[in-house]
């Protein structure tokens, strides 16, 4: 078997989103955009961008959680006349 088919079966199989995709960070509660991974750490941006944080565990977004997390960027926005 080669070696990116190992890497293909791995990943087929767990909850985490690819690079770009929401996620929801278990421990702090709250959806970013997945940056990337490193040594067993994910880094996630705000959807409305901003400074980058470290998550350990995390999992793909759910609908309602992505619609609840744009809402409330489009509505911050609203607030300051963008």
């Amino acid at each position: 078997m080669a070696t990116t088919e190992r890497a293909q079966e791995a990943t087929a199989g767990s909850d985490v989103p690819e690079v770009g995709q929401l996620a929801y960070d278990l421990s702090a509660k709250k959806v970013g955009v997945l940056m990337g991974e490193w040594a067993g750490r994910y880094m996630l941006r705000p959807l409305e961008g901003g400074r980058e944080w470290d998550a350990v565990s995390v999992r793909r977004a759910t609908a309602r959680e992505e619609l609840s997390a744009r809402l409330a960027v489009k509505n911050s926005g609203n607030r300051w006349g963008k």
